[in-house]
């Protein structure tokens, strides 16, 4: 333990000195596999997660402690659409920005349903409700799901009646192109054990020789840079519908609750444990993404 304690604030200071997530917009780009995945962290985050289980023997498989099972996924529930796909948008206080994401998703061709992830200690007030349910999809309808307690683990809670195995999570503030959208749902289609998203990020050993593993944490300019990447965000990503169970009721308690008490890291937890039960890496789908009305890689 000694040991540990003395890892973990090593790794606090590094994360005074944490990198940003600057970037560039790329235009639509064909979906590419490459090594195992994670979020928008810093280096204590990562490395927290990584040492979560001393026994791991590789890097996706530190993460967390889950019974190995096929990493193909279980058949659709009962209702569940193979055709389309739901979009789950985590919101924290940004109104304006909620109503305009939950009116272009809705809009999107292939979106069976949004659900509102809203974990604000009061319920939405009237107007908004109104201003976001009244831009029913295509076919399926807008929801809120409410949290009584504020975490970022919320977003990545079981949802009741969920009509889809697909799952498209994404932070209020940024938005998909509908073409790009569904460019990233085909390839998912093809991988569906499988995440597939728009921010990739990079992880690697601070001393690969030494005993002590800590890791290094490299924003969008490593990707960019290497030409490679380690990790795919939650923040804008597709995933079966079956991890958000996983999360909750299989992962390790201890992350769930760095998670709550930090308010970050939940984008790599879910990361690592799809790349940890599948034993596959994640796939960046290169896209033109709209951060707050401004154009931005992410």
């Amino acid at each position: 333990m000694p040991r540990m304690t003395k890892l973990l604030l090593q790794l606090q200071a590094a994360a005074d000195r944490r990198h940003g997530h600057g970037g560039i917009g790329l235009g639509p780009g064909r979906g590419r596999r490459h090594t195992p995945a994670a979020g928008r962290f810093s280096p204590a985050c990562l490395a927290l997660c990584l040492l979560a289980v001393a026994a791991a023997a590789t890097t996706l498989a530190v993460a967390l402690t889950l019974d190995r099972q096929s990493p193909v996924p279980a058949a659709a529930g009962p209702g569940a659409s193979p055709r389309g796909f739901s979009v789950v948008i985590n919101t924290w206080r940004r109104h304006a920005l909620l109503q305009r994401s939950v009116a272009h998703y809705a809009a999107c061709a292939g979106v069976e349903a949004v659900h509102v992830v809203w974990s604000e200690p009061r319920p939405p007030p009237e107007r908004l409700r109104r201003g976001v349910l009244i831009n029913g999809t295509r076919r399926g309808t807008v929801r809120f799901e409410i949290n009584e307690a504020d975490s970022l683990n919320n977003r990545f809670r079981p949802i009741r009646g969920l009509p889809t195995d697909a799952v498209f999570s994404v932070d209020d503030d940024l938005i998909v192109p509908c073409s790009t959208l569904r460019f990233a749902f085909d390839v998912w289609q093809s991988a569906p054990s499988a995440m597939v998203g728009f921010v990739p990020r990079m992880h690697w050993l601070a001393d690969p020789r030494g005993s002590t593993k800590e890791y290094r944490y490299g924003s969008w300019w490593s990707v960019w840079w290497t030409g490679t990447y380690s990790m795919v965000l939650s923040k804008a990503s597709f995933f079966h519908r079956q991890y958000l169970d996983l999360y909750t009721n299989r992962m390790l308690p201890s992350i769930r609750k760095y998670v709550t008490e930090n308010r970050n890291c939940e984008d790599i937890a879910m990361s690592f444990l799809i790349a940890n039960h599948t034993g596959a890496p994640p796939i960046w789908v290169q896209g033109y993404l709209r951060l707050d009305r401004a154009a931005s890689a992410v």
